[in-house]
């Protein structure tokens, strides 16, 4: 009996694959640790990666080449801004991703060294050239469940990221200029010189067709209505939300454009709003176009004009004249005292003012000398002797100006709009009928659906726009010419309404833009109180 058990146990097949699944089970444990970890690993690997990016997002935004601008940076990134935490790493270190030592985050100048990760520093006295960071977050373990079964304890861990700014100026008016610093052949990218530049008067013509050159002005494309959109963009107080990138072209600020295809006629039409002219051209329905709050110039009205009437605000007979005397200077020297003129306005600098064919005319260069009539304006509207204004302007904040002695026409304005009630009053005063006088603050504005009149203190200067300066000879601009690299934005004032001057337009054509050079624009401004411009910053990834 046992001895037949025995034997029936020796034959019985019944567990045979036993064994097989003994030695099968060290690598299918294998296996299943493996997949188990490593997803425990991936997990970890995107929670560095993404700490690594909010950090170096978070360090980036606080790049804007400021003196303490990298300490800031620095800051940031090691959790001023932003926390960030890991639940997959269980190596004793705790949760929060660190990035501890200061080796760890570095700066790059230029967008090609960030992506190539050439040429970076940590000296944070090169705050200047600091435009990208790169961070690398600590290492972190992972200690394995079930791998160490095959002899795999941990796996470790790290990222990193690299970002910076993309920066762009939003509702700018769609204005640019071709550089009147640029020579007929260039072989570089010339620059436009902001020191000899500031004060003097700017003379911009229409360019066209394959006659562009330096003093030319035209129009960007963007990308809305064609010609109706240019005017909404020129005349509007808001001109939309087309944005132009500043990601760098011929500097290391200003980016590219397209030009819009000919010229837009009407466009000096909508830059008139500004100065209460409104022609059937000049407001686009579904805007405000309203006047600068000083919109003193050299034209004049009948005292009892209509506001309401066709025409009634615009060059014309029933509305805006010239006054019988009007400011023609015949020479390029300033006015003999005490001259008899009807409404002079802010004037062109001389050279600008007189006939293209009077001996020192400059109107081929485009740009004036800055001299323009002080003792003639003065006189004319404030009954001041020559030379008498360097003492009644009295201590006159000055924005553009080298002295009082030679202020400019931007600070002059400036100073009016100080004390309006004296110093912006109708000449004469208390006219009735058809009494031509001036009307230095505006009266067409509120009839012609802009919503009222201004203030001293609104939001921003209609008489001051930014402006796009390009070097049309060595890009080529021809018309409409797509990613056209902007050399940099200039604010300009605008000096007179464009209208033709004199018998024939002989003084000045009525498409010329006149104004005066501010200075460089402060692109970094949020609008308000300067103009509508904005800058907007977003961060973003490189690698």
């Amino acid at each position: 009996m046992r001895r037949k058990t025995h034997k029936e146990f020796v034959r019985d097949k019944g567990g045979a694959v036993a064994a097989t699944y003994a030695l099968a089970l060290i690598p299918l444990v294998a296996f299943a640790g493996f997949a188990y970890d490593y997803t425990r690993m991936v997990g970890m690997d995107t929670e560095l990666q993404n700490a690594a990016d909010q950090a170096a997002l978070a360090g980036a935004t606080q790049l804007d080449q400021r003196a303490d601008s990298m300490t800031r940076a620095i800051a940031a990134i090691q959790g001023g801004l932003v926390s960030n935490t890991t639940f997959f790493s269980n190596d004793g270190s705790g949760s929060t991703v660190s990035i501890t030592d200061a080796t760890q985050i570095v700066f790059y100048p230029t967008k090609a060294d960030a992506e190539a990760g050439t040429n970076s520093f940590t000296d944070t006295s090169n705050f200047a050239n600091a435009r990208f960071v790169g961070v690398t977050v600590d290492t972190r373990d992972a200690n394995y469940a079930l791998t160490p079964i095959v002899g795999a304890i941990t796996g470790s861990l790290n990222a990193a990221a690299v970002a910076g700014v993309g920066s762009a100026l939003c509702r700018v008016p769609p204005l640019m200029i071709c550089n009147p610093y640029e020579s007929d052949t260039p072989d570089t990218s010339e620059p436009f010189d902001f020191e000899d530049a500031e004060g003097r008067g700017l003379l911009v013509k229409p360019g066209g067709g394959s006659q562009w050159s330096p003093g030319n002005y035209g129009y960007l494309d963007i990308g809305t209505n064609g010609a109706v959109g240019i005017r909404e963009a020129l005349g509007w107080n808001s001109p939309g939300e087309k944005c132009i990138s500043q990601d760098g072209a011929d500097t290391e600020e200003p980016g590219t454009v397209d030009t819009e295809t000919g010229n837009v006629a009407s466009g000096p039409q909508a830059i008139n709003t500004r100065f209460d002219i409104y022609s059937n051209q000049g407001c686009i329905n579904g805007g405000t176009c309203s006047p600068a709050f000083n919109s003193r110039k050299d034209l004049v009205r009948q005292a009892g004009s209509s506001l309401t009437g066709n025409n009634s605000c615009d060059i014309h007979g029933d509305g805006w004249m010239e006054p019988p005397n009007a400011y023609h200077p015949t020479s390029v020297t300033p006015l003999p005292p005490q001259p008899n003129i009807g409404s002079m306005g802010h004037p062109r600098d001389i050279c600008h003012a007189v006939e293209e064919t009077t001996a020192g005319s400059c109107h081929d260069e485009r740009l004036g000398d800055g001299k323009w009539d002080r003792d003639a304006y003065f006189w004319v509207h404030y009954g001041w002797l020559p030379g008498e204004y360097t003492t009644k302007l009295g201590a006159i904040t000055m924005e553009n100006s080298t002295s009082v002695a030679e202020i400019s026409r931007y600070d002059v304005y400036k100073w009016e709009e100080e004390n309006a009630a004296d110093r912006l009053e109708d000449t004469p005063v208390g006219a009735t009928g058809t009494t031509l006088t001036t009307r230095n603050q505006p009266v067409c504005g509120a009839f012609q659906g802009t919503g009222g009149y201004p203030t001293a203190t609104d939001p921003f200067d209609r008489r001051r726009m930014t402006v796009a300066v390009i070097n049309c000879n060595f890009h080529d601009v021809k018309g409409n010419s797509p990613d056209v690299p902007v050399l940099t934005f200039i604010d300009v004032f605008l000096v007179q309404p464009s209208y033709a001057r004199g018998s024939g337009g002989k003084f000045s054509k009525k498409d010329e833009i006149y104004a005066e050079i501010i200075g460089e624009s402060d692109i970094s401004r949020a609008g308000a109180p300067i103009g509508p411009t904005i800058r907007r910053d977003v961060p973003y990834l490189v690698r």
